[in-house]
């Protein structure tokens, strides 16, 4: 199977340097920052495209803009690109959600993907009107996801459990394609849910053994649901022509944080339900020493920002035997950023894309390669 990637799209700003915000956390003041403004996310889109991305995440909550309004209003300026829509279940009704999914399928050409966060951070929650516990949020995902997937079939619902409600729902447009579902979570709450209902189960960037471990709990729930998912690992990325000049790179950015920003970003992260959030905090205890936690993963980015916090950094070579390294755990795709999102899209492009593809890993998904040799004209005329 070859592999897929998608990028990331910052709709709370980009920068030269690494931008917080996450799991609750404010954005914060970025150097050189760049507003996500839809002329620029557009930049971004259309720089994935090009070099051969799948698709583009939108992240979901305070701290950055609405995933459904920015990509909507993002999707008729791309040709193929996929937006993978984060979204809180429980903040909208699960009939309103299938239908939004089957308008926005109608509307982009089949071009939605959907990854359900069900949340981990109850201050967060709260400030939406949500006031149930870890569990309880993963148990009404559970109910959410069920009745989605339910109208999706085509089916008239009625629905009556622990935290939601529907009666004789029902979708006059069904999506085509049904979009897959993409699902993330670490929790003893959140497995049963992936296993019950995701296509695609998606970590954090840990070293490979832990991410084996994950990846076996999961398939292991799965298997008991009759079910198979696929798998994926969301990374940043640092990749430049030599491991000299991507490691600079990453004492740059680290440079560029300051002390007090990590130790109240931290202190604000330490609050978190989300057992993701916790594993990414273990990989560096808030220390800025010692961060390349296994060779070519790099967890600074974590130090002043929620949810992902490694990165991959290294040659583009070195990223490629990563890349391939976590595809032998059974990964297939990835969901990959780096700072600025518009110029780290094209050194991964232009740098590691190829040599995957050399390896018989990964194909461009257009219909034309991006390195097509140009033509020069008049060049096969000779001198005279």
């Amino acid at each position: 199977m070859t592999l897929t990637f998608h990028w990331f799209l910052p709709t709370y700003g980009d920068s030269r340097d690494v931008v917080g915000g996450g799991h609750g956390l404010a954005a914060g003041a970025a150097g050189g920052a760049r507003p996500a403004t839809l002329p620029y996310l557009r930049q971004i889109v259309h720089a994935a495209e090009q070099v051969g991305f799948e698709g583009a995440l939108t992240p979901t909550g305070a701290w950055c803009e609405d995933a459904w309004l920015t990509t909507a209003m993002l999707a008729d300026t791309t040709e193929r690109l996929k937006f993978l829509v984060a979204f809180r279940p429980g903040l909208v009704s699960p009939t309103l959600a299938a239908q939004m999914a089957a308008t926005f399928q109608w509307h982009s050409r089949g071009r939605l993907l959907l990854n359900v966060v069900t949340g981990g951070e109850p201050h967060e929650q709260r400030a939406y009107g949500d006031f149930l516990d870890k569990d309880e949020r993963y148990a009404r995902t559970d109910e959410f996801l069920h009745v989605v997937r339910s109208l999706w079939r085509g089916e008239t619902v009625t629905h009556e459990g622990a935290h939601l409600r529907v009666e004789q729902a029902r979708l006059n447009r069904l999506p085509d394609p049904v979009p897959d579902v993409y699902f993330g979570g670490s929790s003893a709450a959140a497995g049963p849910v992936a296993a019950r209902h995701a296509d695609a189960y998606l970590t954090w960037g840990e070293p490979p053994a832990a991410v084996a471990e994950k990846l076996a709990w999961v398939n292991g729930l799965a298997a008991a649901e009759g079910r198979t998912l696929r798998h994926g690992i969301r990374l940043h990325v640092i990749s430049r022509d030599t491991a000299e000049q991507a490691w600079a790179q990453a004492r740059r950015l680290l440079d560029g944080i300051d002390p007090a920003t990590v130790e109240k970003v931290q202190a604000g992260l330490a609050r978190s339900e989300s057992e993701g959030q916790k594993r990414m905090l273990a990989l560096h205890g808030g220390r800025r020493d010692d961060l390349e936690i296994y060779p070519n993963l790099w967890a600074g980015v974590g130090l002043v920002r929620g949810g992902a916090g490694t990165a991959l950094v290294g040659s583009h070579t070195e990223v490629a035997d990563r890349i391939e390294e976590y595809h032998r755990l059974g990964l297939t795709e990835f969901v990959l950023s780096g700072y600025p999102h518009l110029e780290e899209a094209y050194w991964f492009g232009e740098g590691v894309l190829p040599i995957l593809r050399e390896r018989g890993l990964w194909s461009h998904p257009g219909q034309h390669s991006p390195d097509e040799p140009a033509s020069v004209p008049f060049a096969a005329a000779g001198a005279r």
